[in-house]
């Protein structure tokens, strides 16, 4: 096995102690065989922080940069049903800070019951601001004002951006990849592997990207299915972050954007937004595997990663681990759909 190199070499910044890890992994011996696969689940929706998936490996890093820089208020946004911006809203209750989160919607005057992760955010003390989806456009800048605002009534604001997708949170993945690692059967470690995951933000592939570089681990090949947003957008935008990221920690490895793997042909009709076919594959995997997917990442995911697995050359390996980031409370929007 070549030599790699450990993450302790790369002089990270400090994290706190969000997530519980390791996250295990589990065999998929159904929906895999079916599949064509020889399949196993990196469980991330195990993480904890009230089922908030890879997000809390994300917030460990930023909320210790948060409260070095002793901020008291976090400042973050999302879509209406944001599992980030619910985690955000755990993280600070668990840290003891206020959380407050820009949500969007169809129309602000007139705001969503208070179901699935919005209740959720509600239950954790969490200031909920609604934007419409122009505005959300602005989300930056609208979120830099809220920080001012916060500022000038005497508070300490700290801004994440939008799912975490920062370079500093996309460490939470670099340590996933050797996690994982030393967690794979030996007959893993070496020969062709795939990493399938939802893109969504780019923080999460561009932690993998690091780390499996990081580590010099070659034959695994990172494949992001898009939820949002075209594959060309997720190329630039992952590879942003892995060069910001590099600039602050010198000793990351440089990640070309035309190395990147990126699947855009499931996104179906928009975010958010589930085919038919995605909804079964949920179904299956729930019945199947005992594993719950859900209608907005990883159930595109999984549509994805099986419809390239019928076709030759499709993925990188039929090797595949499959990151399991979350979201099951994004499944009840669409209960009625599911049930049918």
């Amino acid at each position: 096995m070549p030599a790699t190199r450990e993450p302790a070499a790369l002089n990270l910044p400090p994290r706190v102690p969000l997530a519980r890890l390791p996250t295990p992994i589990e065999p998929s011996p159904r929906l895999g065989a079916a599949l064509g696969l020889d399949l196993l689940y990196k469980r991330d929706d195990l993480t904890g922080l009230e089922l908030s998936g890879n997000k809390a490996r994300k917030l460990e890093y930023l909320l210790a940069e948060a409260e070095a820089a002793g901020a008291d208020t976090l400042v973050t946004c999302g879509g209406v049903q944001s599992n980030h911006c619910r985690a955000t809203a755990f993280a600070a209750a668990k840290r003891g800070l206020r959380a407050v989160l820009l949500l969007r919607v169809p129309d602000p005057a007139r705001p969503p019951a208070p179901e699935a992760n919005v209740l959720l955010d509600l239950l954790a003390g969490a200031e909920l601001r609604w934007v419409s989806h122009e505005e959300y456009r602005r989300r930056a800048e609208l979120m830099d004002a809220v920080a001012s605002e916060l500022r000038a009534a005497g508070r300490r604001a700290y801004v994440i951006p939008e799912g975490g997708s920062s370079p500093l949170g996309s460490l939470g993945y670099l340590l996933a990849v050797a996690e994982l690692r030393r967690q794979l059967p030996e007959a893993w470690r070496s020969g062709p592997l795939t990493l399938a995951y939802a893109a969504g933000s780019g923080g999460t592939g561009a932690g993998l990207e690091l780390g499996v570089r990081a580590l010099g681990w070659k034959d695994a090949r990172p494949v992001g299915f898009a939820v949002c947003n075209d594959a060309a957008y997720f190329r630039a935008t992952t590879a942003a972050l892995c060069a910001d990221a590099r600039r602050r920690w010198p000793a990351l490895p440089e990640v070309p954007a035309d190395e990147l793997r990126i699947d855009d042909g499931f996104i179906g009709p928009g975010y958010a937004q589930a085919t038919p076919e995605g909804l079964e594959i949920i179904r299956r995997a729930a019945r199947e595997d005992g594993v719950l997917l859900d209608p907005v990442y990883t159930g595109k995911a999984m549509l994805g990663l099986a419809a390239r697995a019928r076709e030759p050359g499709g993925l990188p390996s039929p090797r595949v681990v499959f990151f399991h980031t979350g979201g099951a409370f994004g499944l009840f929007p669409f209960a009625s759909a599911l049930a049918g």
